[in-house]
């Protein structure tokens, strides 16, 4: 297992989840969500400004396929925001398979007594900890990085 932070990013319309993890790799937290900007660039400096406060040596954004492995306008979408962050970011970017990441955190939130009103604010960043946490646990299992990398490798 490599050594260093990671960032995983569930992108949605709106917002966009976030979630880290420890240098070592063993505990995936949530951060606050990223409002999504009218601008591509914007939305990409902020994610930038996350990685760089943080020390991220790789990120990962969920790949929404539909359950039948299609793409959809969500995953052209995430897609757009991961081709641009490779772009601006100085790190690897890796498009990781999400299905059922949304379902698995709203599940958890259910069993941590939280409703659905009060999981609206929380449910995007849960669902980059489940995107984090698969990607972490294939790395482990595998002894390979994740998911499909974007762009040239750390951002050339």
């Amino acid at each position: 297992m490599r050594n260093g932070r990671r960032l995983a990013l569930d992108v949605g319309k709106a917002r966009i989840g976030v979630a880290i993890c420890d240098p070592e790799g063993i505990l995936a937290s949530p951060l606050e969500a990223i409002s999504r900007s009218e601008s591509i660039l914007d939305t990409v400096a902020s994610i930038v400004s996350i990685i760089n406060i943080h020390e991220v040596m790789e990120i990962y954004i969920g790949d929404p396929l539909s359950l039948s492995g299609e793409t959809t306008a969500s995953t052209n979408d995430a897609r757009l925001v991961a081709r641009e962050l490779a772009k601006g970011a100085q790190v690897a970017v890796r498009l990781v398979d999400e299905r059922l990441t949304t379902v698995a955190a709203a599940s958890k939130l259910r069993a941590a007594g939280h409703n659905a009103k009060t999981s609206k604010a929380l449910i995007d960043s849960a669902s980059a900890v489940e995107i984090l946490e698969s990607a972490l646990n294939f790395e482990k299992s595998s002894g390979s990085a994740p998911g499909e990398l974007v762009g040239d490798p750390v951002g050339a």
